[in-house]
C-alpha cells in the first residue's frame, strides 16, 4: 500500500507546533496539498456548523480535522448525494499534479444505499428486495464505477498518496432498540451485512490501485445507532438520519484516517 512518509507527516506536525518562521524560511516549507473528496460521509452531513449547505460540507467532518492537524492546505470538493459520476465529471477538477494527499469516501449513493434504509424505515413494509438489489450493485456494477475513480484520481494526482475511506455498520452489534419502531432487529443485522459487503468492494478496488483502504467499522462497532453513546444518527428530523454525528466523525474516522497515515 502506498503511505505518506512518516517524515512528511512529523515534519507538518512539528511545523505547526513551531513559532512562526520568517518570511523566507516559511516560503520553503510549503503545506501539504490535500483533496477531499466523496460524498455526504465525507462532506460532514450531519456532523452540523455547515460552511456549504448545498453540499453540507461541516467544519466537524474529518477531512477539516486531518488538515487541521496536518496543517494542510485543504481543498474540500466532497459534496452531500455525491456518486462515482460526480467525482469524474466535477470533484476530480480539484486534482493536479501539486497533490500531495487524497481522502476519497464513495460508494453509497451509487448502489442506493439510502433507498434500501429508507423502504425499511416504512411500518410493516418488506425491505428485502432494496436490500438485495444494493447489494447486487455494489458486486456488479460499482467495480467498474470505482476502477474509473480511481483511474482518474491516480491520472490527475500522480504524486498523492491515496486513502480511501468506507463506510461503518450503521447499527450497533449488540441491539439495544428497535430503531424508534421503524427498523427491525432483523432487518438491522441484514443491513450490518449488506454494509460489510459494499466495504469489501470498496476496499478491493483500492487495493487494486495500490491506495490504501481505511476501515472504520472497527471504530463503530460499539457506537451503532442503537449503542449508548452512538456516533450516527438515527431515524431524526433535526439531524440527517443514518449519517454520523460530529463524535462520529471527531473520534471515528479521524483517528481511524490518522492511524492509516
Amino acid at each position: 500500500m502506498r503511505r505518506i512518509s512518516r517524515s512528511v507527516v512529523l515534519t507538518a506536525v512539528l511545523l505547526a507546533a513551531l513559532p512562526p518562521a520568517p518570511a523566507a524560511a516559511r516560503a520553503q516549507s510549503a503545506p501539504i496539498e490535500y483533496v477531499a473528496l466523496g460524498d455526504s460521509y465525507s462532506s460532514g452531513a450531519g456532523a452540523g456548523a455547515y460552511t456549504d449547505l448545498l453540499c453540507q460540507r461541516s467544519e466537524n467532518a474529518h477531512p477539516r480535522l486531518l488538515a487541521e492537524e496536518l496543517g494542510a492546505d485543504l481543498t474540500f470538493a466532497a459534496c452531500g448525494g455525491a456518486t462515482t459520476g460526480h467525482v469524474l465529471n466535477g470533484q476530480a477538477g480539484a486534482l493536479d499534479a501539486d497533490t500531495d494527499l487524497v481522502t476519497i469516501g464513495i460508494g453509497g449513493n451509487d448502489i442506493g444505499w439510502f433507498n434500501a434504509i429508507a423502504a425499511c424505515i416504512v411500518p410493516l413494509a418488506d425491505c428485502a428486495p432494496q436490500i438485495e438489489e444494493a447489494e447486487r450493485k455494489a458486486t456488479e456494477e460499482l467495480p467498474e464505477k470505482l476502477d474509473d475513480v480511481y483511474e482518474e484520481i491516480a491520472d490527475r494526482a500522480p504524486a498523492a498518496e491515496v486513502y480511501v475511506t468506507g463506510y461503518p455498520r450503521l447499527f450497533a452489534a449488540r441491539n439495544t432498540c428497535d430503531a424508534l419502531g421503524q427498523i427491525s432487529v432483523a432487518e438491522q443485522r441484514r443491513m450490518n451485512d449488506a454494509a460489510d459487503l459494499l466495504s469489501s468492494v470498496i476496499e478491493a478496488a483500492a487495493e487494486d490501485h495500490r491506495f490504501t483502504y481505511v476501515d472504520t467499522r472497527g471504530a463503530f462497532d460499539d457506537h451503532g445507532i442503537c449503542a449508548g453513546t452512538p456516533w450516527l444518527h438515527g431515524l431524526t428530523i433535526r439531524d440527517l438520519p443514518y449519517h454520523p454525528n460530529a463524535p462520529g466523525h471527531r473520534d471515528g474516522y479521524f483517528p481511524t484516517l490518522l492511524d492509516a497515515l
